[in-house]
Parts: structure tokens; C-alpha cells; sequence
């Protein structure tokens, strides 16, 4: 299952950049991010080359992050994929409750990340691939 890193983190200048210094100097490659504002702190989420190294590194600095399972999938990068994956999830009922995506060049192949209600409880993956997408495993969304 791919791992997703979540880091709550204060709302003031420099918190990002201790953040990005602290995994550049453990040798952590940042693949995507997501930063959301809550007020006085916001969520940073992101998809690294190596999820646990990086939580420990961050949690050492005192930082609040947590390592969280997701569901990666990749689809090419054509109109109307999203939709069918929306679609065939929704018709598995199984509920998302957050996502963020990117396109990787020159392949033209979106990474769709997927935060799964209950994911362990589901049968998401096996709906996805069902569909003919491809889910990444750890390992592959990590060395993109």
C-alpha cells in the first residue's frame, strides 16, 4: 500500500522551509505536495522517495506528522479518465475523502492519490484494477 506523509505545521513564516531543510539534509526527495490552510496551522501532505525515513526525520525535529495509506493510481493523462475513475469508485460505494493529483512528462500519466474511507476495509484496489488501472504499490509511487 502506498504511504502518504502528514504533517501538521504552524502557520508562520519559515515552518515550510524548516521542513523541506530537514528532509533535504536526510537525502528525502519530495515527489508531490499538498498544502492545506486550518487557521492557525495548516496540513502539509506529502509523497516522498522514503515515507518512513522521513516521518522519523520530521519527528525528531518535533514535528506533528503522521504516515498514512492511500490509494495510488495511475491513469492516462486523456480526457474523461478522471471521471471513470470517479465513476467506477462510486459505483463500488466506496467514499473519497480527499485527493490531489499530477501528470508526469513526458508520458503523459496522471498519479491520482487517493485518501479511502476506511481504506483497509475496502475493496478500492481490487475495484481499480478491475477497471484497468493501475495501483502503485510503495515502492513505485516512491521512485516515480
Amino acid at each position: 500500500m502506498a504511504k502518504q506523509l502528514h504533517i501538521f505545521v504552524e502557520n508562520k513564516p519559515g515552518r515550510l522551509r524548516a521542513i523541506t531543510d530537514n528532509l533535504q539534509k536526510v537525502g528525502i526527495n519530495i515527489r508531490a505536495f499538498a498544502i492545506q490552510d486550518r487557521g492557525d496551522y495548516g496540513l502539509m501532505k506529502l509523497i516522498v522517495s522514503n515515507p518512513e525515513q522521513a516521518h522519523l526525520s520530521l519527528a525528531d525535529m518535533g514535528c506533528a506528522c503522521a504516515l498514512k495509506d492511500v490509494l495510488a493510481v495511475s491513469i492516462p493523462d486523456r480526457p474523461g479518465n478522471l471521471h471513470r475513475l470517479l465513476s467506477v469508485l462510486v459505483d463500488g460505494g466506496i467514499n473519497i475523502v480527499d485527493a490531489h493529483g499530477f501528470v508526469l512528462q513526458p508520458n503523459q500519466q496522471g498519479i491520482c492519490i487517493l485518501e479511502i474511507e476506511n481504506l483497509a476495509q475496502t475493496n478500492a484496489e481490487q475495484v481499480v484494477r478491475k477497471a484497468g488501472f493501475d495501483v502503485l504499490g510503495n515502492d513505485q509511487l516512491n521512485n516515480l
